[in-house]
């Protein structure tokens, strides 16, 4: 099996999804499950890109 190479614009895109993801949690929807059913992904998925984000942060 061969590993992926992303683009920086393929990384940036998703990058700024996640972050898009965190913030309508903490900001618009206030819950965790409705924003985890909005965007179609998992609470853990959600738990795992808010831990990783509090731990290392965005890189610029």
């Amino acid at each position: 099996m061969t590993e992926r190479a992303w683009s920086e614009k393929d990384l940036v895109r998703r990058a700024s999804r996640r972050l898009a993801v965190l913030h309508y949690a903490e900001e618009i929807s206030g819950n965790v499950a409705a924003t985890s059913r909005y965007y179609g992904i998992s609470r853990t998925v959600f738990y795992r890109w808010k831990h990783r984000y509090e731990d290392e942060g965005t890189t610029t």
